[in-house]
């Protein structure tokens, strides 16, 4: 694994601790997780193979990565104050992608050290799992699913709850002194 790996594993893991602070769900609070997995899908995601069993092995894990961003999603607080949406990470949330994200990272470095890459490839020929890169778009994908729909859930749910706020806020009869 290079600096850049590590830098890149880091900082997504920072960017919900972070969020165990409450924050405005704002543009930003979107865009800078979703523009780190998309540098990590640049950076790694050149190809996705379809040949033997990769497909299975990509949808699994992607399937996993959607699973823990559902999951993620759900236990993460969305509420209205202030006239805004704010969210916070609870502790399950922020454990759960720490828990996805120690997964990967621990495969890459498993995965790097002679004994790990001797299994790897073992169960690859078993499999008929085809290459290096089948591994590397299941697991970026398993990431990206997790990210993806995370971030859309709590969107969605912000949207709702806006949404419930200002049909509250329009029913409301008027107080008269």
């Amino acid at each position: 694994m290079t600096i850049s790996d590590w830098l890149i594993d880091v900082a997504l893991v920072l960017v919900v601790l972070r969020q165990l602070r409450e924050e405005r769900l704002t543009l930003r609070t979107v865009l800078l997780p979703l523009a780190l997995i998309g540098w990590a899908a640049t950076a790694y995601l050149h190809d996705i193979p379809t040949a033997g069993n990769d497909l299975v092995l990509i949808g699994a894990f992607a399937a996993t990565g959607v699973a823990f961003g559902l999951a993620g999603g759900l236990v993460t607080r969305v509420r209205h104050a202030d006239g805004h949406i704010r969210v916070r990470a609870t502790p399950v949330a922020a454990a759960l992608w720490v828990i996805s994200m120690g997964f990967r990272l621990g495969f890459a470095v498993w995965s790097s050290h002679p004994s790990g890459a001797a299994h790897m490839a073992r169960f690859s020929v078993d499999h008929d799992i085809t290459g290096e890169q089948a591994w590397v778009a299941a697991l970026v994908l398993m990431a990206f699913g997790e990210v993806v729909v995370r971030l859309a859930l709590i969107v969605v749910r912000g949207s709702i709850l806006r949404a419930r706020v200002g049909r509250q806020g329009r029913n409301a009869l008027p107080v008269t002194p």
